[in-house]
């Protein structure tokens, strides 16, 4: 098993996600990933909104790194998604949290939940993934 900060360090080479977006893992472990970002100008739309691809960026990123916990046995890639948009940001910091619903020999389905820090529900997705076993 992996230590959180084995996986941040891993997760560090998602440049897109942690560098250029600035998620942030907060939890990590199999089958559940919580990750955050702080709201800033970057993340906004010609409407002073937070941009759609954020929600969706942090949801799979969450859907990432709760199914690549532990990658001995393999590496787990995004299938499909589907987002819907449930509300406006309203606070300053969004969280995402990835949770398993089935995990099988080749794939997993997972729902993830983006919301702010005042509990605003902004997104619900459902991932699907295929897992490519090392051999």
């Amino acid at each position: 098993m992996r230590t959180l900060e084995e996986v941040k360090e891993f997760f560090q080479n998602d440049v897109y996600a942690t560098g250029t977006t600035g998620i942030e893992i907060l939890e990590a472990r199999p089958g559940y990933a919580k990750v955050s970002l702080s709201i800033d100008e970057r993340h906004m739309n010609a409407a002073n909104r937070v941009m759609g691809a954020v929600y969706y960026t942090m949801a799979d990123f969450a859907f990432a790194v709760a199914n690549n916990y532990d990658m001995e046995e393999a590496v787990t890639v995004t299938l499909s998604s589907q987002i819907s948009f449930l509300s406006a940001a309203k606070g300053n910091r969004l969280f995402a949290e990835a949770r398993v619903l089935k995990e099988g020999y080749g794939t997993t389905f997972y729902t993830v939940e983006v919301m702010d820090e005042l509990g605003t529900q902004i997104a619900m997705v459902s991932s699907s993934g295929y897992r490519m076993h090392r051999t």
